[in-house]
């Protein structure tokens, strides 16, 4: 089955009573934190321990982030994000899942993370460029 062109899902969103009820008829629903970093573990065939450690998290606390059981700052969001060699996309993802606010290239610390990301940089090299130019690193 083809899916339908975005041309008619719009038309059908604006036919529709309420936008949640278009969403889950047609499936379009963002996945949890703990969904995506499920996700991404299995497309990259990672395994949770170790993309705990590279990110150097706690293991009972990395243990919960990825259980839904806590919540994760916007560091150790980006900690897992380089632990995991994530894309900008799919870091930017990782955030906005967390709840976090996205990576923006206008600000001096977040370029130098978008930067690291897109050379695939490991944590502590991205560390490393943060604290060169002065600005906090991630952990």
């Amino acid at each position: 089955m083809n899916e339908p062109l975005t041309e008619e899902l719009l038309g059908q969103l604006l036919a529709s009573p309420d936008p949640a009820q278009f969403a889950d008829a047609h499936g379009i629903n963002e996945p949890s934190l703990s969904q995506y970093l499920q996700q991404l573990l299995k497309e990259k065939g990672l395994v949770r321990v170790d993309v705990v450690h590279a990110a150097g998290l706690n293991e009972t606390f990395g243990y919960q982030i990825f259980m839904g059981q806590r919540n994760a700052s916007r560091d150790k969001l980006l900690q897992l994000a380089f632990a995991l060699r994530c894309t900008l996309k799919e870091a930017n993802r990782l955030l906005h899942a967390g709840g976090a606010s996205q990576l923006y290239c206008k600000n001096r610390r977040d370029a130098i993370i978008i930067f690291c990301i897109d050379r695939g940089y490991t944590l502590m090299h991205a560390n490393e460029e943060l604290y060169r130019f002065d600005e906090d690193t991630i952990c």
